[in-house]
């Protein structure tokens, strides 16, 4: 088994030759997850505006606006904190210090009240419904006090049988792992 940060470095060097792969299994993964009760449900839905090397979500955007969800994206905070937040148009987001487009803090319109969250990673257990993401931390403190639906999207290469990396305690695993296979 593997210490966490070496596998992440080895998995985002296997993720950064496997775009194309991505790429083409996001429609399919898409499609999977707009059928499955959670998303079907869901009036609130946390979601991040995709890096390069994590499956696509404009696409699920658009699906969740078109349904008239209301679609909220993460803010990281001071001290590894995360809160949720809308934004509808791109002057509502900034650049981030990991370069990342994030909204617009404002307390008022913050909900940690969700009812479905797409916690993204670069790599799952499907055994468990650990994940192992980019390695700051955030989403993993996030969980431990979301009480809403969990769900991640994962292409072949990002799917383990079983967890190849040491796990943390404060690990927290998403509720379903949707797979080309599942």
């Amino acid at each position: 088994m593997e210490d966490k940060a070496t596998f992440r470095k080895k998995q985002l060097q296997k993720l950064a030759q496997a775009k194309q792969e991505t790429n083409q299994v996001a429609l399919n993964l898409a499609t999977k997850l707009f059928l499955t009760p959670e998303w079907q449900q869901a009036k609130t839905i946390g979601i991040t505006r995709a890096g390069e090397l994590e499956i696509p979500t404009a696409q699920l955007i658009r699906q969740a606006e078109n349904e008239g969800k209301v679609v909220y994206y993460p803010k990281t905070m001071p001290k590894r904190q995360m809160v949720f937040l809308p934004a509808k148009t791109e002057a509502d987001f900034e650049l981030s210090s990991f370069g990342i487009l994030e909204p617009h803090y404002d307390e008022t319109k913050v909900n940690d009240n969700l009812d479905l969250l797409l916690v993204p990673g670069i790599a799952y257990a499907l055994d468990s419904g650990l994940r192992v993401g980019f390695g700051g931390g955030y989403y993993d403190r996030y969980l431990k006090n979301f009480s809403g639906n969990t769900i991640s999207l994962a292409t072949p290469t990002m799917t383990y049988a079983t967890a190849g990396w040491e796990l943390d305690s404060f690990d927290v695993p998403v509720q379903r792992v949707i797979t080309v296979d599942n």
